[in-house]
């Protein structure tokens, strides 16, 4: 299928007619495409940014973020559909390229595609169906305010007229942009709303090309990496004389991502500058010199690079050595008595704790995780002298283009990147050296070229999630209150604390601090950041507390959201205590809990990230020394659902996720090696794993749509720690907890 990317279709477009297009981008104003309009194309364009309605009464929406499984590509047409008034089976979904002209945030990430986007995208269609409104009273002669509108057709009830929004497409198009449209009301929504079937999923079932690791064009060459074995290890020497021979072969040669003194941005973030390129006709013929390729490594020396991290610049050391586990649980043990940084204190915890009748105290631990997408990490990249193209699967393509453009030498104006659906992200992806690999290779060798990672070239090359370390202490008056709270967290090499979370705000005497350690292993963002940890040692300290509070783990923590609520301590608390209670109140109903959790082995927890509320309870039970999760009942405030399917998809995905990697997840390493590289030894949750039964629930509200991807996943950790310490009478302080059942 011929594609034309977004400069050639701006280019082509305004030689067409009969079409009506309308751009719309996150947070500028819209603007018309003026008297260039198109007809439905036997091809479709690659159109960035624009709603297309064409003669015959076809809505062509471009959704304009990566698609990775959290059902944009579906949602956010939905939104606009909604307020232009169409039947959603009239609508084509078309992904877009990356077009940093038209769109902002052009990317998955924190959970933000649709609340971010639900304003303007709301007023893309709202203009797009004024716009049509004004062509038809300017066609019929008669006032606007006679003008209805109702799935893709205009009316004028007074004169019986009537036409397809098709029909007046190019008379619209010549329409001024009008501003300040009003938008529906929640009550009169007939596609938000209402389950739509992922737009992809015909295509995915039936095995048609999708992805990045799909992409096939004639000429292509196929490239893998070489990467150390080894964090703190270097190139040293290569000797390709026998792996240049076999068959197939086309080059070998060392490439270096990052220039010497390049300031990383955000999402520059890579475990080894210079790798080793192998070229060659296929995928087989490489892997197989890649075996007889001999490289030597030597080890690295310390050295500091400047980080430009959204705008702070800071300077980030990296130390020389290889790096173990065990040595690793050492340095973050040291960390509980060793002075930290204060992020937050409220009133005097030390003088709270001398005071306290009751005190716990308690430490836990999170390993390193490997992302382990379905899809291992590949590009496909064609640079020529004088203009780049590239396909495949990122989440922050807008953040990495200008790395690439750097590093090539080419504009940004002659680089195209196209984007395919990820076969997994969670994060990973958000790392992109291997486009800029790619497009090294192909620069290199004069052709397009596929790089491809092995899995074990994915699992053992780092950006992994860090690995974490809190201490939380609590002290209890004579009257089981909750007097004095003191979290002192880090990692390496990053902290998770969020200072400002709950219990913040609900105790008078808190307090929370932080630590890090550098290291040369390379970390970053993994499904829920740094929540993902926290949520799972704090809440899991709760449910201690409660207990030795001799209250109910529910009716605990609502009394301390009350507090919250009615007297809030300090200024700069994150949480809505009102919504986190309703999460808890509602999951507490749905899974009947004051019946269950004397009679079944079940475990609560709750929490508040990328601005929504989850609360999850997990049945269980234990059997030849393995837990088997029964049910797993679900409480989620996200504010209004816009595809019911695809949220409820997305929460079970992430209850199944958790699960998984709170029994299993583990990566560790020996003298800088990684311990597993693949499914083998990395152990995954498997179908029979998964829970028997999942109850999803969603409190009904008409608040903005807030983050969905990833706020079911968290809580899921504790909730399961907690079941387990009722069906085995034995508290979880390190993950995975498989290896303390």
């Amino acid at each position: 299928m011929e594609k034309l990317n977004r400069r050639s279709f701006l280019q082509s477009a305004a030689l067409s007619g009969g079409g009506f297009m309308l751009s719309f981008t996150h947070f500028s104003s819209f603007a018309s495409s003026g008297k260039s309009t198109i007809d439905t194309p036997k091809t479709p364009h690659e159109i960035n940014g624009f709603v297309k309605i064409t003669s015959d009464n076809i809505i062509q929406i471009m959704s304009p973020n990566p698609e990775g499984g959290q059902g944009v590509k579906t949602s956010m047409p939905m939104i606009v559909a909604e307020e232009l008034d169409v039947n959603w089976k009239q609508v084509q979904v078309i992904q877009a390229d990356l077009d940093t002209k038209h769109f902002t945030r052009q990317y998955i990430g924190g959970s933000q595609a649709i609340h971010q986007g639900w304003m303007p995208l709301r007023q893309a269609g709202a203009t797009a169906r004024r716009m049509l409104m004004e062509a038809a009273a300017k066609q019929w002669q008669v006032p606007i305010e006679e003008i209805s509108t109702s799935l893709g057709y205009l009316q004028h009830k007074k004169s019986g007229k009537s036409a397809k929004y098709g029909e007046l497409a190019s008379l619209a198009a010549q329409i001024p942009v009008p501003k300040h449209i009003p938008l529906k009301s929640v009550k009169d929504f007939s596609i938000i709303g209402k389950s739509k079937q992922n737009v992809d999923l015909k295509k995915i079932v039936t095995g048609k090309p999708l992805f990045g690791i799909d992409t096939q064009v004639k000429g292509m060459l196929y490239a893998m990496i070489v990467h150390p074995p080894a964090f703190g290890l270097e190139l040293k020497s290569i000797q390709d004389a026998e792996a240049r021979k076999m068959r197939g072969i086309k080059d070998i040669f060392p490439i270096k991502v990052f220039q010497d003194g390049y300031e990383k941005a955000f999402f520059d973030t890579i475990s080894f500058n210079e790798v080793v390129a192998i070229v060659g006709n296929s995928t087989w013929e490489v892997m197989q010199a890649k075996k007889v390729l001999q490289v030597e490594w030597q080890e690295a020396k310390a050295y500091s690079q400047n980080r430009n991290m959204l705008g702070r610049k800071m300077v980030e050391n990296i130390p020389a050595g290889l790096e173990n586990t065990t040595k690793h649980l050492a340095q973050m043990a040291a960390k509980k008595d060793q002075a930290a940084t204060v992020r937050r204190k409220d009133g005097d915890v030390e003088s709270a704790f001398k005071l306290a009748a009751k005190i716990v105290e308690r430490t836990y631990y999170g390993p390193y995780l490997a992302h382990n997408c379905m899809e291992p990490m590949n590009f496909f990249a064609d640079v020529k002298a004088d203009s780049a193209h590239l396909s495949g699967p990122l989440q922050k393509p807008e953040l990495t283009e200008q790395a690439l453009s750097a590093r090539i030498g080419l504009p940004l104006e002659k680089i195209n990147i196209q984007m395919t659906r990820l076969g997994g992200g969670f994060g990973k992806r958000s790392y992109a050296h291997w486009m800029i690999e790619a497009a090294l290779i192909s620069q290199k060798v004069q052709a397009p070229v596929k790089l491809m990672y092995s899995r074990e070239d994915d699992m053992t090359s780092g950006v992994y999630r860090s690995t974490y370390s809190a201490t939380f202490k609590a002290g209890l008056d004579a009257q089981n209150n909750l007097i004095a709270f003191h979290v002192k967290a880090g990692g390496i090499p990053e902290s998770p604390l969020y200072p400002n979370r709950f219990p913040a705000g609900a105790v008078d005497h808190y307090l929370a601090e932080d630590w890090t350690i550098d290291s040369n292993i390379t970390v970053g963002s993994f499904r829920a950041p740094r929540s993902n940890f926290m949520a799972a040692a704090e809440q899991s300290f709760l449910d201690e507390v409660a207990e030795l509070a001799g209250k109910d783990p529910i009716d605990f923590r609502l009394e301390l959201l009350k507090r919250a609520e009615e007297k809030p301590v300090g200024k700069n608390n994150e949480y809505e205590p009102k919504r986190y209670a309703g999460v808890l109140k509602l999951v507490k109903e749905k899974s009947n809990w004051d019946s269950i959790k004397s009679t079944k082995k079940v475990g609560v927890a709750a929490y508040f990230c990328h601005d929504s509320y989850a609360a999850n309870v997990i049945e269980l039970e234990i059997k030849d020394g393995l837990p088997i999760i029964q049910k797993v009942h679900s409480a989620i405030d996200c504010g209004i659902i816009i595809n019911p399917t695809g949220a409820l998809n997305m929460v079970e995905g992430g209850v199944v996720d958790g699960i998984g990697t709170a029994l299993f997840g583990k990566m560790t390493l020996e003298n800088g090696v990684p311990q597993h590289k693949n499914f083998d030894t990395y152990r995954m949750i498997r179908m029979n794993e998964a829970p028997r039964a999942m109850n999803i629930h969603f409190v009904k509200n008409e608040l903005d749509p807030s983050g969905m991807g990833e706020p079911a996943y968290p809580p899921v950790f504790a909730a399961l720690a907690n079941a387990l310490y009722k069906a085995t009478g034995k508290r979880h302080y390190s993950q995975p907890f498989i290896d303390n059942i």
